[in-house]
C-alpha cells in the first residue's frame, strides 16, 4: 500500500526543513489533535499513539541531506515506512511530500487506508506552521 500526502509549500530552505524533520522530537508538534501519547525513546526513535489506535514506534532509517528522510516501523507486527521528500522550489522555499509505504493484507489495507491518509496529510500540513 502506497499513500501520498499533498505536496506542501514551505517558506524555508530544503536544509531548514530537513534539519527540522531530522530531529524526531519535532514530530510531536506535527501530530494530530487526537494524539494520546508521544515519547522520545532515543535520539532517532519515538513512540506515539492516537486515540483508538495501537502504539507505533518509528525509527529514523535513512537520511539523504537535504532531500529525504525515511522513518520506519521499529518492532511490532506491521512493516511500513514514512518518507519525507523535500524539493527546492526557490531560493528560500521548498516543497515537502510525505509517502507512507506498507505491506498489508487486503483486509488490513482497507481498514487503515482512510486513517493513515488523514494522518500523513495532517503531518504534512503541520510542517509550515511548526518550523
Amino acid at each position: 500500500m502506497n499513500l501520498e500526502s499533498p505536496k506542501i509549500n514551505v517558506d524555508k530552505s530544503p536544509q531548514a526543513v530537513f534539519d527540522f524533520l531530522s530531529n524526531v522530537k519535532n514530530f510531536e508538534s506535527l501530530m494530530p489533535e487526537n494524539i494520546s501519547k508521544f515519547e522520545l525513546l532515543e535520539d532517532d526513535t519515538f513512540l506515539f499513539a492516537l486515540k483508538g489506535m495501537p502504539e507505533i514506534i518509528l525509527k529514523k532509517k535513512e537520511v539523504v541531506p537535504p532531500n529525504k528522510i525515511v522513518l520506519g516501523a521499529a518492532g511490532g507486527k506491521l512493516d511500513f515506512s514514512l518518507t519525507g521528500d523535500i524539493t527546492e522550489t526557490g531560493e528560500n522555499s521548498s516543497e515537502v511530500q510525505l509517502t507512507f509505504n506498507g505491506d498489508f493484507n487486503p483486509m488490513m489495507a482497507m481498514m487503515i487506508k482512510g486513517p493513515i491518509s488523514k494522518f500523513i496529510e495532517t503531518l504534512a500540513t503541520s510542517i509550515p506552521k511548526s518550523i
